[in-house]
């Protein structure tokens, strides 16, 4: 198994952008090259302002190149929960908003051109038991309620769908779709810079201070002063000494791809190419890529010691879902962070005057990034926190964050060590 991300291989030429180097002068500091920094970026440029966007790596190297593609339509929590947390009005406002994450994207995407193999066929959020189907249903009345057209698929339906007899049900969402989510983040890097904005490479930020009504951003060759300031280092913080550093915890994930299958079998795994995930403790996520590779991962790191269980657990799995596809070979393998809140709320932090921390998409990056990034652009320009999708607080303190982490990880290994053994 190739240690190397699918997503590097096939996201095609990466952003051409050099570090940032001396006195820069902008009307916003962006800081983090993923699907926010680069969404605001975009927006921003749009609209006239100048901009500087400072990466640490490359855009895209963090969770952003590393997601499993997914463009999901609402978070993680019910839309229900979401109303109870935030209540009835503020609530209603982020579903919505979130519902309409998925046009966003694929609007994005053909303005722009992106070349990400985009896909909207939907996904399929699978019930692995009985309980699972519960929570189907409990969802699906749910979104029904607020106008998603989505539909209950019983097991028959979902097995044709998925290639898969392991599911008693699923959830079929049209509204979603599948991405090469790195070709997408450098997508709309690559517009940003087409409207005018200078996005940096290669640019650790190490300090950020603000002193005369300015935000003062300096690297080791660049100092660039702004009006404004956006945070979106999300799970891929490099310890940027600032008061606001995003408080969540980093849930690992990790994904495996097959080599491209055969004609034969490619038409009976996800045959009109779906996504999909199923309700189990420790969730399993499926899709295609669109040269044929099936694409199975779930929580786990593969740069910790638990490594080899996931890796072979992940071997046993695919036999199990798809005996068809027995002894395939995984070329690739990789992992990254999620930045998640025991909530499962996103946050929008108020670090100082017009300056944001955004981050916690709990493992539903794409459409609430590029939501949050676009929402948080037009709040710079207008002042109007009516602007944003959920109303910004002061400070967000995640309780017991490096215990969470491990306990996490622990979990995961302990569950793949265990589970899904019956295949010889």
């Amino acid at each position: 198994m190739i240690s190397a991300n699918l997503w590097e291989r096939t996201a095609g030429d990466p952003v051409e952008a050099s570090q940032c180097v001396g006195e820069v002068k902008a009307d916003v500091i962006i800081i983090g090259g993923g699907f926010t920094g680069c969404a605001a970026a975009l927006q921003l440029a749009r609209a006239g302002s100048t901009v500087c966007l400072l990466e640490a790596n490359t855009v895209g190297h963090g969770g952003s190149g590393r997601n499993v593609g997914l463009v999901n339509a609402g978070l993680w929590l019910e839309p229900e929960k979401v109303e109870v947390a935030l209540g009835r009005s503020a609530g209603s406002k982020l579903n919505a908003a979130l519902a309409a994450g998925p046009d966003s994207v694929f609007a994005l995407i053909e303005q722009y051109g992106i070349a990400c193999q985009p896909n909207r066929s939907g996904t399929l959020h699978c019930a692995h038991s009985t309980s699972g189907w519960s929570r189907l249903e409990r969802r699906a009345n749910q979104y029904c309620k607020r106008g998603a057209r989505v539909r209950l698929l019983a097991r028959e339906e979902t097995r044709v769908k998925t290639g898969c007899d392991q599911y008693i049900g699923a959830l079929l969402d049209p509204r979603a779709g599948t991405i090469q989510p790195l070709a997408y983040v450098r997508g709309l890097a690559n517009a940003a810079i087409a409207q005018g904005a200078s996005v940096y490479q290669g640019s650790v930020v190490h300090s950020v201070e603000y002193h005369n009504q300015v935000w003062w951003a300096r690297t080791a060759q660049a100092c660039v002063q702004a009006d404004a300031l956006i945070l979106a280092t999300n799970a891929y913080h490099q310890g940027l000494p600032i008061s606001a550093r995003p408080q969540c915890i980093q849930l690992s994930f990790f994904q495996c791809a097959t080599r491209p299958l055969h004609a034969e079998l490619r038409d009976t795994i996800l045959p009109e190419r779906q996504g999909a995930w199923d309700t189990a403790p420790v969730m399993t996520s499926f899709r295609m890529d669109a040269e044929g590779r099936l694409i199975v991962g779930a929580v786990g790191s593969l740069e910790k010691m638990g490594a080899s269980i996931h890796q072979a657990w992940i071997r046993r799995k695919l036999d199990l879902m798809f005996p068809a596809a027995r002894g395939q070979a995984f070329d690739y393998a990789w992992s990254g962070r999620i930045a998640m809140t025991v909530d499962h709320l996103p946050k929008i932090i108020k670090i100082g005057q017009r300056a944001l921390s955004i981050y916690g998409y709990s493992g539903r990056g794409i459409g609430p990034g590029t939501v949050f990034g676009t929402a948080a652009a037009m709040y710079l320009l207008s002042g109007d926190e009516d602007d944003l999708p959920i109303a910004p607080i002061h400070a967000h303190d995640e309780k017991l964050r490096k215990l969470r982490q491990v306990s996490y990880e622990l979990g995961a290994s302990v569950f793949h060590l265990l589970r899904d053994r019956r295949v010889k």
